[in-house]
């Protein structure tokens, strides 16, 4: 008999359906061969410190660091776990054969790796490897069955996290508690929840400490259209900008010559220098006030914008956090739900992707997707285009982005719709041509002060159909009934900006103008949102607008995609953040227990995703897991000895 076991009652029952076991057991459904039977999640957990020494049980200084020669598992006590567990252990020891049809992911892996462990399974081991639940995806999975072996890296991986986030999280803990805490409140230490509580201090700390500078723009009116003078960009700006490129340039793996681009930078700082003061600027005003414009320049440039890339977990949670105010959690529950609804692909994903053996698929999945057809139609008659921005197999490892799988939707929750229409119109949009644009840009001065305006014009939608239903098909051509929204977040560079694509300027023309000085105040950073922190999660902090680049950052980010919301919603519980609106507050003991750690290792996202890395290279075998094991030990063993030699007065 062979015996599947899935993460879940639901995913059991849809893979009995294909294989043609029919008959329900108590906790298994049975026929044609197989016994398919399920966990409900975690089964098993590490074992606990007093499990291992009742020396530890009791919190003591003196016990510290708490490190086992070996590690072990146990079974969670639970009445109902219990009882499944046995009835999979009977299962699994009178198997000819185990298929492990556990999610397709790291936890996945461990999940049931640890069951088979707990269950003393001793015959071969199968394992399914599927990226959607519809029956196609199962059969061919069922067809195509890996060795176990072929995932004994990804297993390494999840173990090595595990007992990493165990060893640091049970003895960063009791020392901090025990050393500082003066006994009124467990001061909890995590891998990723530490450096994740540390981004929203700092970003707080930013806001709170920010000092407001004053500054003043010249602006003037000439023909109804509202021009900027152009001023001198700082030292500091340009070198920001500079470090910001070669750091782009590095992470695609391109040569990038500083101090050529330092040159050229200088060479075109041209304009107004910056204006210090309110008198300096009304000198300037009355300088220019009775003086002509002059139209020194009008360029037309053609541009084109690419559609928006399709989602991983923590872009679609960024987008339904920031359109919806969809919690992150919550996010990741209803995708889920989708997957289990086969109308969606995996979920718990990084990459934002597709592998090339997809798009064969990819026109029988849009053929599917009956609601959408109306933007569907104008990909007919046509081979689909095949990106590289959307098709690369060198940035998929074990699942693609998250895509609809063709399957119609049943009945589902008004969040289920939100969340399924977002993935279905970045799927159908990456298949439109490229939006073309043309940006005017037009320059003048009133004796000799430089000023400029600029404004784009869609003039070919493209994708942005797919976004915009003020866009309508009439004779083959899109025509806008009205101004659109830019679903991907970019702003116009001027608020005239359809009135500078409508005027026409002339090289040379001149008149009289309305200029206007402006007092302007410097900004804040914003708070962290649970969109926005998930986005600094994946990039270790660093701010990062650029989609590709932060695809390669990704591999330093903190966290995983699917533990991410888990952790935010742990900041919570342990009342270290609170949620004030839609932004993230950090708490009076959330700030001093940052406060409170000197250890860098302990709070710093940056050395957190280095670790993030080796877990990553541990997958791909391109690290040892014996090795991080070591290391983790004695990077714990030093943390404990620097804070036990600590004499200072440090308490929270």
């Amino acid at each position: 008999m062979i015996v599947c076991i899935a993460e879940k009652p639901s995913v059991a029952k849809d893979i009995a359906n294909v294989l043609g076991a029919t008959t329900r057991r108590e906790g298994y459904i049975e026929g044609n061969g197989y016994q398919v039977t399920w966990t409900f999640g975690h089964l098993c957990t590490l074992k606990e410190p007093h499990d291992y020494t009742a020396q530890w049980k009791s919190w003591s200084l003196g016990s510290l660091p708490m490190i086992p020669p070996r590690f072990g598992i146990k079974l969670i006590d639970d009445r109902g776990i219990e009882k499944q567990f046995g009835i999979i252990k009977n299962l699994m020891q009178q198997a000819d054969m185990i298929i492990n049809c556990g999610d397709a992911g790291q936890e996945g892996e461990l999940i049931q790796r640890w069951v088979m462990q707990k269950a003393e399974a001793k015959c071969p081991v199968k394992r399914l490897w599927v990226s959607s639940l519809t029956d196609e995806a199962i059969r061919e999975g069922f067809a195509g069955l890996m060795d176990a072996s072929d995932k004994q890296s990804l297993y390494e991986a999840g173990l090595c996290r595990a007992i990493g986030d165990w060893v640091l999280g049970m003895n960063a803990t009791r020392l901090y508690t025990l050393k500082y805490g003066q006994n009124r409140q467990v001061l909890s230490i995590g891998r990723v929840q530490t450096p994740t509580l540390a981004l929203i201090v700092k970003r707080q700390q930013e806001i709170e400490n920010f000092v407001p500078q004053q500054y003043w723009v010249l602006k003037t009116l000439y023909r109804g259209i509202a021009f900027n003078a152009i001023m001198k960009r700082s030292d500091e700006d340009l070198m920001a900008e500079i470090e910001k490129q070669k750091e782009a340039a590095e992470k695609k793996g391109k040569p990038y010559d500083a101090a050529e681009a330092w040159r050229k930078a200088e060479a075109e700082n041209i304009g107004l220098e910056p204006i210090a003061s309110a008198e300096q600027g009304a000198a300037l005003l009355e300088r220019i006030k009775d003086k002509p414009f002059t139209v020194t320049s009008v360029t037309k440039k053609e541009g084109k914008e690419l559609p928006p890339s399709l989602f991983d977990l923590g872009t679609l949670q960024t987008e339904c956090d920031k359109k919806f105010g969809i919690p992150v959690d919550v996010t990741l529950q209803t995708v889920q739900s989708l997957y289990e609804k086969k109308v969606t692909t995996y979920p718990r994903v990084d990459t934002t992707y597709l592998s090339d053996d997809v798009y064969a698929k990819c026109p029988q999945i849009l053929m599917g997707l009956r609601d959408y057809q109306h933007l569907i139609t104008p990909l007919h008659g046509r081979p689909l285009q095949k990106s590289k921005k959307v098709f690369d197999n060198k940035k998929v490892t074990d699942h693609h982005a998250i895509i609809p799988t063709g399957q119609v939707p049943g009945a589902l929750t008004d969040t289920e719709k939100k969340v399924y229409d977002l993935i279905v119109r970045r799927f159908i949009a990456v298949f439109h041509p490229d939006c073309k644009t043309r940006t005017t840009t037009v320059l003048g001065e009133s004796d000799g002060i430089p000023f400029r305006t600029s404004g784009k014009e869609i003039v070919e939608p493209g994708w942005r159909v797919v976004f915009d239903q003020q866009w309508t098909m009439d004779n083959g051509q899109w025509t806008m009934n009205s101004s659109t929204n830019d679903d991907k977040g970019s702003q116009p560079e001027e608020n005239c900006q359809l009135s500078i694509v409508n005027c026409q300027f002339t090289k040379g023309e001149s008149g009289p103008h309305q200029p206007e000085l402006m007092e302007k105040w410097t900004q804040p950073p914003k708070p962290y949102t649970e969109g926005t922190l998930i986005r600094a999660m994946e990039t270790a902090g660093k701010l990062v607008d650029d989609e590709e680049l932060r695809d390669a950052m990704k591999e330093n980010g903190i966290g995983r995609p699917a533990t991410r919301a888990e952790i935010i919603k742990t900041l919570y519980k342990r009342n270290y953040v609170t949620k004030v609106k839609k932004n993230l507050v950090a708490t009076p003991t959330g700030i001093e227990l940052i406060g409170l750690i000197r250890e860098e290792l302990l709070k710093s996202a940056e050395l957190t995703g280095i670790w993030e890395k080796r877990l990553r290279e541990i997958e791909a075998r391109r690290y040892d897991a014996q090795q991080f094991i070591a290391e983790l030990k004695q990077m714990v063993t030093e943390i404990v000895q620097q804070v036990l030699a600590d004499n200072t007065p440090r308490r929270i």
